[in-house]
């Protein structure tokens, strides 16, 4: 099959598809209509496919030959955003829109998968299998989890997985790579300082949660920039803080949350010992007790050096080597692609979705973002091919 060709004959049918699920987004969990359609497209081409995690779907290809099994994810809800384009194809669902690209994602694995059914149904088919992974929740709770734990990764067991997000800041036709560390882990901070209440025209009678609390503060920002080498990226985050309850009664109670972003598990476990090992020690300091909650959100995503190289190396011959750009530095931000390459060798990749001629350049999660829906059909070559080359390795 001239693959480039298959793509340019169902580029116009992505597009639709990409426009109506951009019409109709869902936020997570309640990924319904998406599901539906994403069944009836796969019920149609023939490929087989489950439900997995209760709003998202397992594609299955199986080649008429063995050999290896090729993952690829893509993310299917949307974001609790009023959109303010003007396009025909605007969400028509009030306070939710695809603002992160995730119709495109899904749209990608679409075409990935029709294209991949065709060739593992042609005489010469394929060596090995192809799942598509139509993920749930990848903004709230983290859909890529609850997947890989309903075993969506195993019968067959996966060998390589790959995955895309779409980035405007990146003009359609390029992309962008990075070897290791790409994504940060993120845990959720829940400190609670507890004091005794007294009158505040004698303090000497209770213990001071508030000054307990700014004195946890003020250390907990040592860590960053005492305690981890300043060639290693962290983020310790403190967003909210409440407390007491009247202006002349010592506060007896602050309750402190925030957010923790590393990129690696040995740094993560370091900075949560820190963060406890200061809130413990500062309340005792001060006469009152201090305890610490983590609640682990995402691991950290770090790409896999060879199936990196297969992505380099595809990306090269199909776009050219002037259109690939290597990020310097890893993101702080989330992505739970990671929990699929921990099971599996991994790699995921920047798409670019923007076009400045014709005015795409708004951020993911913001009431303009949009694509140039040129990425689609680059999206599907470049992934076809990753999955052709891993399977072949």
């Amino acid at each position: 099959m001239d693959i480039q060709k298959r793509v340019n004959e169902i580029y116009q049918e992505l597009v639709n598809i990409r426009r109506d699920f951009h019409k109709n987004p869902e936020l997570s969990q309640n990924e319904f209509r998406t599901q539906k359609k994403i069944q009836d497209y796969l019920n149609e081409w023939g490929i087989e496919n489950y439900v997995c995690a209760d709003t998202g779907i397992v594609g299955i290809i199986r080649g008429k030959n063995p050999g290896k099994t090729i993952g690829l994810r893509g993310d299917i809800d949307a974001l609790p955003i009023d959109e303010k384009n003007s396009q025909p194809y605007c969400s028509i669902n009030p306070g939710v829109m695809h603002a992160c690209g995730h119709d495109a994602h899904t749209t990608i694995l679409l075409g990935v998968g029709k294209i991949m059914k065709e060739l593992a149904d042609s005489e010469e088919s394929i060596a090995g299998n192809v799942k598509l992974f139509f993920q749930p929740a990848e903004e709230t709770i983290g859909g890529g989890k609850r997947m890989v734990q309903e075993s969506c990764m195993q019968n067959p067991n996966v060998d390589y997985v790959l995955g895309l997000h779409v980035m405007p800041y990146i003009d359609a036709g390029k992309v962008e790579l990075k070897y290791g560390k790409l994504n940060a882990s993120t845990d959720s901070i829940k400190i609670t300082l507890k004091g005794r209440q007294a009158h505040g025209a004698y303090p000497d009678k209770g213990i001071d949660a508030i000054a307990m609390a700014g004195s946890v503060i003020t250390s907990l920002q040592t860590i960053v920039s005492r305690n981890i080498s300043p060639l290693n990226s962290v983020v310790v985050s403190l967003g909210k803080i409440s407390g007491g309850v009247k202006e002349n009664v010592i506060a007896d109670e602050v309750k402190i949350s925030g957010t923790l972003r590393a990129l690696d598990d040995d740094t993560r476990n370091f900075v949560k010992q820190r963060i406890s090992d200061i809130v413990i020690n500062t309340a005792i300091a001060y006469g009152g007790e201090g305890t610490v909650d983590f609640h682990d959100g995402y691991q950290a995503l770090i790409n896999n050096d060879e199936v990196v190289d297969v992505i380099k190396e595809t990306a090269v011959r199909i776009l050219g080597e002037e259109n690939i750009i290597f990020k310097e530095f890893p993101s702080l931000g989330a992505e739970d692609f990671s929990y699929f390459s921990d099971v599996a060798r991994g790699g995921f990749f920047h798409l670019g979705c923007g076009n400045s001629t014709k005015g795409i350049t708004s951020a993911i999660h913001t009431e303009t973002f949009d694509i140039d829906e040129e990425c689609l059909k680059v999206g599907v070559l470049l992934q076809v091919n990753n999955v052709i080359s891993l399977l072949n390795k």
